[in-house]
């Protein structure tokens, strides 16, 4: 670049200045290509999901992770809700609480497990990926997650969201709880599958958590803090 500038100086002044004009040019900023290679965008992208994803990961897993944000927090299946609402009809809501609780640091524990599964999704990513995803919907990277880990997820999370559950006691306090109320006359016997039901909202969660952060990088440019996030996030901005 300085020596193109440095040619168009010396043609429009004359060559006899060029000796004068030499230093000055040297001098002069390189400016810099705005517009990032495949490669670039390739690796802003990774950079980007590895973010996102340790981030959501670390943050679920801490105590209260799931537990302390209505937007994450594990309740009670929908088909079991009307056990809640009866259980704390008969006075027993320090015994809900306490299973809500126990379900949350279930999940809590167990998160952990996520983030080996998403690093491994980033590394496989394409460049028809990278091109689709940085042009695409404000949560684009978290739903290229989806579909390329969810299923793994699901099978690394319920085991340990089983020894988790058992580990808490809250499996049993999940059957405790179900028995008493299955014991009311005249209800509906019910007794959902708890594994299955917090592995998938253990789930959802962190792909909420992970949207967040995706959105965050995306709309705010002070979530960028690297030159590469900044560089293809921002040559983004510029060409939707």
């Amino acid at each position: 670049m300085k020596k193109s500038v440095f040619f168009i100086l010396c043609v429009l002044i004359g060559f006899t200045s060029c000796d004068e004009l030499k230093n000055v040019v040297s001098n002069l900023p390189e400016v810099e290509n705005l517009t990032p290679s495949t490669n670039e965008i390739i690796q802003g992208l990774k950079a980007a999901l590895e973010k996102g994803t340790v981030n959501g990961v670390s943050q679920l897993a801490t105590t209260g992770g799931y537990a302390d944000n209505p937007l994450y927090k594990i309740y009670f299946p929908p088909s079991a809700q009307k056990v809640e609402s009866t259980l704390r009809g008969i006075g027993l809501d320090n015994e809900v609480d306490r299973l809500i609780a126990l379900l949350n640091k279930g999940a809590e524990n167990a998160v952990s497990e996520a983030k080996p599964i998403f690093l491994r999704a980033i590394k496989d990513m394409s460049i028809a990926d990278a091109k689709s995803i940085l042009f695409g919907e404000d949560t684009a990277a978290t739903s290229y997650l989806k579909t390329k880990t969810r299923a793994d997820l699901y099978s690394k999370f319920i085991p340990h969201i089983t020894k988790s559950l058992n580990e808490v006691n809250a499996t049993k306090y999940w059957n405790d709880i179900m028995n008493q109320y299955n014991k009311i006359p005249l209800v509906e016997k019910i007794n959902p599958d708890l594994d299955d039901y917090v592995t998938n909202r253990a789930i959802d969660g962190l792909f909420l958590k992970i949207s967040k952060e995706e959105q965050a990088i995306r709309k705010d440019p002070l979530e960028r803090t690297s030159s590469i996030l900044k560089k293809v996030f921002n040559y983004a901005d510029e060409n939707k």
